[in-house]
């Protein structure tokens, strides 16, 4: 029995979805994209791997993609991922996230496809508790981004019950970096993640940039978040699917570093990376936003074998600065 496997990756010309390409690309799978390009770049994705462009809920095209392509597992990327979008415009996510993802699910089952990997969301456990959070945390999601993402793993849960199917769940927490070697990065036309806009503010693109709150239960009073390269999480996904394919469980795991740094500490770390000085404005809190979100993932450790390589934060900024230096210099 082959390792490996041919996988569809849906969403695969997006910022977290390019990143699992070349890294099953890497692991010798076999490799086809379905993506419909609404917020991906086509040129994020090799020529050597296969394009479809298209939906991912359009049943007929993702069964003649499986088929054609001899599909063996799906990596599932593609969806909609602004919490104040989401909040703005709910039915859009329950459309993309939720609905699409079970169209996509039908399509596994009724062509054979036994095996899946979700890209989900710390976002599904609202203001946790407790703190590292564990997958048994209960899920209380404060947004319909977290919830269309909940919803979908209920879906994954029960199909897995009813059929011969299984799946692997990740619950990312905050996603930073850029692929080590320059290929694939963010290219957020609006952008929300700190990192990321940190570094445009940076690079003189923003005049300014805000902090929401500096008044939490944390040492410098910002918001304290666990920040994962993703580049290691990509690599999380190939391992999952070699979990399953192994014989492996179902799971649902939490990926994140297991260590916290604040808001006023990442941007401390970008203007030293960057040698430039970052302008901050203070603004009130976001409702819904914890004090302090890091994960207990050891799970993931455990059962996959799993191991961060790029963990510092200042590695993470670091290859982020670089990518977004890049596209300036090709005027991108």
């Amino acid at each position: 029995m082959s390792e490996h496997l041919p996988v569809l990756i849906t969403g695969g010309a997006g910022y977290i979805g390019s990143h699992a390409v070349h890294a099953f690309v890497a692991a010798g799978h076999p490799v086809v994209v379905l993506d419909d390009l609404s917020t991906g770049q086509r040129d994020a994705v090799p020529d050597t791997v296969p394009f479809v462009e298209g939906n991912v809920g359009d049943a007929a095209l993702v069964s003649a993609t499986i088929r054609d392509h001899a599909i063996a597992a799906v990596v599932h990327f593609a969806g909609s991922v602004s919490v104040p979008e989401s909040v703005a415009d709910p039915l859009k996510y329950y459309r993309n996230n939720s609905g699409v993802s079970r169209d996509l699910i039908q399509s596994c089952v009724d062509t054979g496809v036994r095996h899946f990997i979700f890209s989900s969301t710390a976002a599904v456990y609202g203001i946790p508790d407790k703190v590292p959070v564990l997958e048994d945390a209960p899920t209380v999601p404060i947004n319909p981004y977290g919830t269309s993402k909940l919803m979908t793993e209920w879906v994954l849960r029960d199909t897995a019950e009813a059929h011969d199917f299984n799946y692997v769940a990740l619950r990312y927490f905050n996603v930073a970096g850029a692929d080590p070697q320059g290929r694939t990065g963010q290219r957020s036309a609006s952008p929300t993640h700190l990192i990321e806009v940190a570094i445009k503010t940076a690079q003189g693109l923003r005049a300014q940039m805000e902090v929401f709150g500096e008044d939490f239960d944390t040492p410098d009073g910002t918001g304290v978040r666990d920040y994962i390269h993703v580049a290691d999480l990509a690599e999380a996904h190939v391992l999952a699917l070699r979990h399953l394919h192994g014989g492996g469980r179902t799971a649902t795991l939490n990926l994140g570093n297991q260590q916290g740094f604040s808001v006023r500490e990442v941007i401390e770390a970008v203007q030293r990376i960057s040698g430039h000085p970052i302008q901050v404005k203070t603004a009130p809190r976001r409702a819904g936003d914890p004090a302090c979100l890091v994960a207990d993932a050891s799970t993931a450790r455990r059962l996959l074998g799993w191991r961060p390589q790029r963990a510092d934060l200042d590695t993470q900024i670091t290859d982020a600065w670089r990518w977004q230096q890049s596209r300036l210099t090709e005027g991108t």
